[in-house]
């Protein structure tokens, strides 16, 4: 694709609108979490409308008093453009944008937009692009006046901008590209995937909520120096660095995507290959933001999207992040996972227990052999000591005794 363009950042002025259809909505809340989507976006919120109806209005997604309330908030404040708190379609995103003439966007839009910012690999890249489209395509024919009206901005970034010009055939044939590129990309992740299951190094995949602190965990128990930041989305691409328990046994942690409400389905489908990665691991590290309000429906969004995901019957040890910024309160309950800790990937706090922990599940998972061993069998000796945990080992006459837990798919050694 040779015209793509490099938009330079514009300070967008935005209204947030919303709209709730149950009593039981928190839709502050929701508001509250595309703000900071919104800022880590680079727009400024300057205000926002809710409306409460029984569905969103299938034609404007808000009804024609709160357009107007929009139109008038929208001339006080000098705002230039609004973020709708759900995916738009076609239809909603044309509507809006004949009575508002302002820049429409959604939830899903900005997502991508962060995305788009943040991916540093080849195949992050690709991901996103091939979501981009994918929702792009969806709404070609009403995105045309919302697009061309600023030169740059939320929506306008990374690969996959081609703007009125884009029409479906290019952006199909663009499509069919990046799938086979992807596609070859997956083999050499398959292939990656099933060397690590052959030399029986147990991983752990690490999920949770955008921003709990994944990537923070990952750096402090194996200094893997990846980006940890206070921001939506720091992190895109998964990250797996070893390191070694207290007992000499080794495991691969895997850093994957954060999840969040409403997470685009263009998103999970492009990012299907990396976030299975949870598909394959031996169990789960759930890290959970013990100092954010919105715990438990972060918790059940997180729940949701690994059972779309086909992430189900793991282990899962949830860890109950950001300790330090809750001291003297009760530690929160998860009556999904098998285990809970709390700790602080920042501080350390728990993380020497949260070894032990891991430790000990492994060895749960395991099998106790003992056997001696012929002396020219040396080797297979050293191969227990790195895919096992050896217990007792003593030199005899006839050989070496050897006392340990294996994995299963070790047993035979």
């Amino acid at each position: 694709m040779t015209d793509l363009y490099e938009n330079q950042d514009a300070k967008e002025k935005v209204i947030l609108i919303g709209v709730s259809t149950r009593e039981d909505e928190d839709v502050e809340a929701s508001l509250d979490e595309l703000e900071e989507l919104a800022d880590t976006a680079g727009a400024e919120v300057l205000g926002r409308v809710i409306q409460n109806r029984e569905s969103v209005h299938p034609g404007t997604y808000i009804g024609k008093g709160k357009i107007e309330e929009v139109r008038c908030l929208a001339q006080e404040t000098g705002a230039d453009g609004v973020i709708c708190d759900d995916e738009l379609t076609p239809a909603q995103l044309r509507g809006l944008e004949e009575r508002l003439e302002l820049k429409i966007m959604d939830r899903t839009l900005v997502i991508l937009d962060i995305f788009a910012r943040h991916a540093s690999t080849s195949e992050g890249k690709l991901q996103v692009e091939m979501a981009q489209l994918s929702y792009r395509l969806a709404r070609l024919s009403g995105m045309g006046k919302s697009l061309s009206r600023l030169g740059g901005g939320i929506g306008t970034r990374g690969p996959g901008e081609k703007k009125l010009e884009t029409d479906r055939r290019l952006i199909r044939s663009r499509m069919a590209r990046l799938r086979r590129e992807l596609g070859e990309m997956q083999l050499h992740r398959d292939t990656a995937r099933k060397q690590r299951m052959e030399h029986s190094v147990p991983v752990a995949a690490i999920v949770g909520y955008t921003n709990a602190g994944k990537s923070t965990l990952l750096n402090s128990l194996t200094g893997a120096g990846i980006l940890a930041q206070d921001q939506l989305f720091a992190t895109l691409d998964p990250t797996t660095r070893r390191m070694t328990l207290p007992g000499g046994q080794e495991l691969l942690l895997t850093d994957t995507v954060g999840f969040i409400r409403k997470l685009p389905h263009h998103l999970v489908e492009a990012f299907k290959s990396t976030l299975e990665e949870a598909r394959y691991a031996d169990f789960i590290l759930h890290v959970a933001d013990s100092s954010n309000p919105q715990m438990e429906v972060q918790m059940e969004t997180v729940y949701e999207t690994l059972s779309e995901l086909g992430v189900t019957g793991k282990t899962v040890i949830t860890l109950f992040n950001k300790k330090d910024l809750t001291e003297g309160e009760e530690m929160p309950k998860d009556l999904i996972a098998s285990r809970t800790l709390a700790i602080s990937a920042v501080t350390g706090e728990g993380l020497e227990e949260l070894k032990n922990l891991l430790e000990k599940v492994l060895q749960e998972s395991r099998v106790l052999m003992e056997k001696v061993y012929p002396y020219a069998q040396a080797g297979d000796i050293a191969r227990i000591r790195k895919y096992g945990q050896v217990v007792e080992e003593e030199y005899r006459e006839d050989g070496i005794y050897i006392k340990a837990f294996l994995p299963r798919t070790e047993k035979d050694l």
